[in-house]
């Protein structure tokens, strides 16, 4: 279902594991900072309202959303990091640009989580605009940080 038709914070809280042991890592993109603070705001406030300890919440930064995947890999890595959260938003520009960094991300992301067998979660906006960025980053879509928070910790009991 796209974000559309969804609120990306809805979501079910039935049979989430205790977290408050959990480390967790996020790393968030400079890039974009108005949408990525938000998603990272959206992000720990879920964490910490469902356990999480603040100070077991680590959070890193990148350059831009292409960088992320290197940046959850030297978190992931880390054994006492439980889960890797990754936050970034690119934006569709008028090149192919925007096709060549979502996919990478994503491939690395992906790449990461299977090198480590640790949740490592894509928190990562494509929208067309920045409007759609700023709905999706706590406006009337909610905030795709606190999916991607969720996320993680239902991750955490598989």
């Amino acid at each position: 279902m796209s974000s559309q038709h969804k609120n990306l914070s809805d979501f079910s809280t039935e049979s989430l594991p205790n977290i408050q042991d959990k480390h967790f890592a996020v790393v968030v993109s400079e890039w974009n900072t108005e949408v990525t603070e938000a998603l990272f705001q959206g992000c720990i406030g879920t964490l910490l309202a469902h356990g999480a300890k603040a100070e077991f919440i680590h959070r890193v930064q990148v350059p831009g959303s292409f960088e992320l995947s290197l940046g959850a890999q030297k978190l992931a890595q880390k054994s006492e990091i439980d889960a890797v959260i990754c936050l970034g938003c690119v934006i569709q520009g008028e090149t192919r640009h925007f096709d060549f960094i979502c996919d990478a991300v994503a491939k690395g992301i992906t790449d990461v989580s299977l090198k480590y067998d640790k949740p490592v979660i894509f928190g990562v906006l494509t929208p067309n605009s920045q409007e759609q960025a700023m709905d999706r980053a706590g406006g009337k879509h909610g905030n795709k940080g606190d999916e991607a928070a969720i996320t993680a910790i239902k991750m955490l009991a598989i």
